[in-house]
């Protein structure tokens, strides 16, 4: 069996004498693993670094066998972040989770093209001005497309959209300003731009990753008895910063 796709190189580990297991987010297979022969070669190497964009030909026997990749390099994200370490945390935090969250050989074409816009953004945004609300977009369509999307629409409480300011971590609602005051210290803050608003400043960065951070670790995370990624952690860590 056998089947060429694009898309992204999401990990790449070592096996054997020389080769890596990688792990490629595709258009058409979704998270798909298989054996690079050479992978830990300085030409393969560099074709395999996470958040490069490959066609890929992978061959098995069987369909349920690891099988084997061949790559060709289509565009190298990972050496357009090197010199920024905020990109290029971000770069990896979201092949982390994506490796972590989505279910393997199981396709979702409208992840595969947010992926790209993400990391596309990651590239090109020298002044760090767009991504990350990107990224937290990214996160929040993520959970929608593996069936945890929140309600941000209107208030649980009262039906109304406007003045939406907080979100419950029950359930994933929108809550307005008036009908969460009395709980806010329970409840997450709901970032403007999340609501309609407008361009996010740090702070409202910082908040949406809380938000989505909270809804990954509560139906991904923790149901697969794994903390979050630690590129994830890294990431925010960076962003806190002064």
């Amino acid at each position: 069996m056998e089947w060429t796709d694009t898309g992204f190189v999401l990990a790449a580990r070592p096996h054997g004498e020389g080769g890596a297991v990688l792990q490629l987010l595709t258009r058409g297979h979704g998270r798909h693993a298989g054996l690079l022969y050479g992978g830990q070669s300085g030409r393969n190497r560099a074709h395999a670094q996470p958040g490069n964009q490959v066609e890929a030909f992978w061959r098995a026997r069987l369909p349920e066998h690891l099988g084997t990749y061949r790559l060709e390099p289509l565009r190298p994200y990972a050496a357009s972040v090197l010199d920024d370490a905020d990109r290029l945390a971000a770069l990896t935090a979201a092949c982390a989770v994506a490796e972590m969250a989505l279910p393997e050989r199981e396709a979702h074409a409208p992840v595969y093209e947010a992926f790209a816009i993400l990391i596309g953004a990651i590239a090109e945004d020298d002044d760090n001005e767009v991504w990350p609300a990107v990224y937290v977009r990214w996160e929040l369509g993520l959970l929608s497309a593996l069936g945890f999307g929140l309600d941000l629409e209107s208030c649980a409480a009262t039906g109304a959209n406007d003045q939406l300011a907080y979100v419950s971590p029950r359930t994933g609602r929108a809550v307005s300003l008036s009908a969460g005051e009395p709980y806010r210290e329970k409840l997450l803050r709901l970032p403007p731009f999340l609501a309609g608003g407008p361009v996010p400043d740090a702070t409202d960065v910082l908040d949406g990753l809380q938000l989505t951070g909270h809804f990954l670790a509560r139906y991904i995370f923790h149901p697969l008895d794994r903390p979050e990624p630690a590129a994830r952690s890294s990431m925010v860590e960076r962003l806190s910063r002064p």
